[in-house]
């Protein structure tokens, strides 16, 4: 058995520039020799480079897909001063004084959210590429990644929370289509149908 991904949903998101930095020198794990980096408009793509030849160059890898946004960031608030908020949070009248602006900058974010079919896409490599996800995941700041994976000896759970580990467990519950069938409608047997 190979390693696999079943489940997946991520709501990360970190500065675009944190991205890269990350891949200037990632300690990627055995099978990925190197990862391209792609950026079409708002999409950044990610994807796997076999470290051999045993995976055809025509076979697409495992990539992970994020979209970029921007995010005003603002620099801490000034002090109130006068024409600020008063003490009980209400604007004091009657200053003369323009107000303080708030240094801010526009910072590009990549967001790696929704399910394991749109941020891990295909099935070659895939479970590498997880683990770099993984990776991104401890560094961010903002989200959560929770991802259900089987490993050559094991079914783990997977849960980051702001880029800290956290517990998480499986829990094995009954699949619906094992359920009796005498309760839905027999449609072969109808006598409504004809």
């Amino acid at each position: 058995m190979t390693s696999r991904v079943y489940r997946l949903h991520s709501t990360l998101e970190l500065p675009l520039e944190d991205v890269h930095e990350y891949f200037d020198n990632p300690d990627l794990p055995d099978g990925i020799e190197d990862v391209d980096i792609t950026r079409r408009n708002n999409t950044l793509i990610i994807s796997a480079v076999p470290d051999d030849d045993s995976i055809s160059k025509y076979t697409p890898t495992a990539q992970l897909k994020a979209s970029v946004t921007e995010n005003r960031v603002y620099e801490e608030e000034p002090e109130p001063g006068p024409g600020g908020p008063s003490p009980n949070g209400g604007p004091q009248w009657g200053s003369l004084e323009e107000e303080e602006e708030i240094e801010s900058e526009l910072v590009e974010y990549a967001c790696f959210k929704g399910d394991r079919e749109t941020v891990l896409q295909n099935s070659a490599l895939q479970y590498e590429m997880f683990e770099v996800l993984c990776q991104i995941a401890l560094r961010s700041e903002k989200g959560t990644l929770t991802a259900v994976a089987a490993t050559e000896e094991d079914i783990e759970a997977i849960r980051i929370v702001d880029g800290e580990r956290r517990p998480a467990s499986v829990t094995v519950v009954e699949d619906p289509s094992d359920a009796d069938e005498d309760d839905g409608v027999d449609w072969r047997s109808n006598e409504f149908i004809s």
